[in-house]
């Protein structure tokens, strides 16, 4: 039995830069449009061509996408005046894209109070403006904005704007849940009926995750009957973002009720690239993964309570609906308070350390484990430091050099410019085979300065963290009052793009910073065979 196609319509680059916080360079743009094509999506919404001047420069010129139908958005003409004489609608006729896709009211009250004009006339505008943009040789398609409100309020005009769109010539329309307020049975309820006045294979979703149902709206539109969903990576979009397609994508491929009956343009090839791409974009936008996301969070697939964990390792999918590996995940059996002797085989298998099963060493590495954990230490958020502590115990980590001393001091004073700044200076001196190496270093914070100089000379060790780079930095508080003792996170970088962190806790933050920067240090060492 052949299978239907669906159709996946990004809309990252404009709903995703209505995120707070989020905002696109030109070179943002053309990067996450190439990586959207090369996914297997079917059309990249790129902006809105003549609302600003980064939108109208992206599309001045056609970006190469080997898969993806490119696409610009704009309101449909304005009431009372033509299609020649709206400047929106002819910055999307002259912008170098292959399909148009229009927004439009589909909401009695929203036309009579956000437009200020009659049914009929935006009626007529959605059908002047389809016209057009087909008459141009373009694909067209029509966002029906509120509809489903509109729906519920006046029936009739919600499904005469969608289907003036489709007589005009309408490649698509697409049922918009604006607010994110409609719940999924009510979707399926809706997009069937529209279904009687459409075909299902030229109607599309729109949803928005105010309710925390984008994704399973989507679904229940495809179960329903339509043929495109739109969506963003991670989830991006205003107030709580939109359709997740990082979650939708591997549910469409690897549920049986979706896999069975439907196909994607994304391969099973380049479904194995989603965490990586869904990182991406995290990384370029400065923003921190979600670890809890479906599919692609790093705790999507981490168990770590001793009972689970035993079910894991004897058959993985018992606590897995999904391989790790089909999205480019993995398993992770996490180490720490709750855990038992197979959590900590578990991870030291994952990261290659040698260990014979009998070993007392093994008994003592869980004890020193939930020993450390109750004093501060989050060993299942810093997978190197728990790397060196069992390397350690287990006597397998060479000491390639000591610290001696080190000596961090903040100063407060006015510049050369009468300026008054903040300076922090750190000194560190470490022996390397008996040659003491002293190293100063100033930096915009006592971390940075400490990281810096610990850094700045290892000797004959020198070469082996020249790429090593610190990239993130957080600090909590585990208890209250005069004795806090603070917990510090360090996750690193090296040249090869490997990331890692390490833990470091005490009363002391910056004792408890260079503890975390320690192990980091210590483990690029070990990553990179340094010899002893």
């Amino acid at each position: 039995m052949s299978k239907e196609r669906l159709y996946l319509f990004d809309t990252t680059l404009r709903d995703g830069a209505q995120t707070n916080g989020v905002d696109f360079t030109l070179a943002d743009k053309q990067v996450i449009a190439s990586m959207l094509d090369e996914l297997g999506i079917d059309y990249v919404e790129g902006g809105y061509p003549g609302a600003n001047p980064l939108d109208s420069e992206f599309f001045a010129s056609k970006p190469k996408l080997d898969h993806a139908r490119f696409t610009a958005f704009g309101m449909t003409r304005r009431a009372g005046r033509s299609v020649s004489n709206d400047p929106g609608v002819a910055a999307l006729l002259e912008a170098k894209a292959d399909a148009i896709c229009f927004v439009a009211k589909s909401s009695a009250y929203q036309v009579r109070v956000a437009l200020e004009t009659t049914k009929e006339e935006n009626l007529a505008s959605i059908r002047d403006s389809v016209a057009a943009a087909k008459a141009a040789g373009r694909e067209v398609m029509l966002d029906c904005e509120h509809f489903f409100d509109g729906y519920k309020e006046d029936q009739a005009f919600a499904l005469a704007c969608a289907r003036t769109a489709y007589d005009a010539g309408a490649r698509w329309v697409v049922l918009c849940d604006t607010n994110g307020g409609t719940m999924p049975h009510e979707v399926e309820t809706i997009v069937t009926d529209v279904l009687k006045h459409i075909p299902g294979d030229h109607v599309g979703i729109h949803a928005h995750n105010d309710t925390e149902q984008a994704v399973a709206n989507s679904l229940a539109a495809v179960r329903a009957g339509v043929r495109q969903i739109q969506g963003t990576l991670n989830g991006l979009g205003e107030r709580c973002g939109n359709a997740n397609l990082c979650s939708l994508i591997p549910t469409l491929k690897l549920k049986t009720e979706f896999s069975d009956a439907f196909e994607i343009g994304v391969t099973s090839e380049k479904l194995a690239s989603l965490v990586k791409v869904s990182r991406t974009l995290d990384d370029m936008l400065n923003r921190a993964p979600n670890r809890h996301a479906a599919y692609v969070g790093e705790s999507a697939f981490v168990t770590k309570t001793g009972i689970h964990a035993s079910a894991v390792l004897k058959d993985p999918q018992t606590y897995e609906h999904i391989l790790p590996e089909l999205v480019g995940n993995h398993r992770k059996v996490l180490v720490s308070d709750q855990a038992g002797r197979s959590n900590v085989i578990a991870e030291l298998d994952r990261a290659g350390i040698p260990y014979e099963k009998n070993d007392p060493k093994l008994t003592r590495l869980v004890e020193e484990l939930k020993e450390r954990e109750a004093a501060g230490f989050a060993y299942e958020s810093a997978n190197a430091s728990f790397d060196l502590l069992a390397r350690r115990t287990l006597g397998k980590v060479p000491e390639y050099f000591k610290v001696e001393q080190f000596d961090v001091n903040v100063e407060q004073r006015y510049n050369a410019l009468g300026e008054r700044v903040t300076v922090a200076l750190a000194v560190v001196k470490v022996d390397v085979d008996g040659e003491r190496l002293i190293s100063a270093a100033e930096g915009n914070g006592p971390v940075n300065a400490l990281d810096v100089a610990l850094r700045k000379d290892l000797g004959k060790y020198q070469k082996y963290i020249e790429g090593l780079k610190l990239i993130d930095y957080r600090v909590r508080i585990l208890n209250g009052g005069t004795g806090a003792v603070t917990r510090v996170l360090i996750e690193s970088e090296d040249e090869n793009g490997d990331n890692w962190t390490t833990v470091g806790v005490s009363p002391n933050i910056i004792d408890a910073s260079f503890q975390a920067l320690m192990d980091s240090v210590i483990y690029k060492l070990v990553k990179s065979g340094a010899p002893a």
